[in-house]
């Protein structure tokens, strides 16, 4: 497996803990970032949409999909700028950008391990 993959891997567990996490105790996992306490579904199915993006990162980074972890780059990247900005405008709580912060260091990772390959540009 290679180092991109391994980073997409790594990310893909890390999808699967938030994602069981807000599905099943989602409370216990928003509390502990400063966000209150919900009755409502929503959680529970942001929690479901994540652990579905978890299967998508395991799956492609196991069958070493290099084009699948240059996407996530741009998509992790963009998670961190829109969740900033939401905070920014004060749509959200400042700790969404925690959240952020950890798909914007693991898409660096990424990129660095396809820089690596000298594959980040399609070479």
């Amino acid at each position: 497996m290679s180092s991109a993959a391994k980073s997409v891997l790594v990310f893909g567990v890390y999808l699967v803990g938030l994602g069981a996490g807000l599905l099943g105790v989602p409370n216990l996992v928003i509390g502990a970032f400063g966000f209150p306490a919900t009755g409502e579904v929503w959680i529970r199915v942001v929690g479901v949409l994540v652990l579905c993006l978890a299967y998508y990162y395991i799956r492609s980074a196991q069958a070493g999909h290099l084009d699948f972890c240059r996407f996530t780059v741009h998509v992790r990247t963009f998670v961190f700028v829109a969740f900033a900005a939401l905070a920014a405008l004060r749509l959200a709580r400042p700790a969404l950008v925690v959240f952020g912060a950890v798909d914007l260091l693991g898409a660096m990772w990424t990129a660095a391990a396809l820089r690596g390959r000298a594959t980040w540009a399609g070479r």
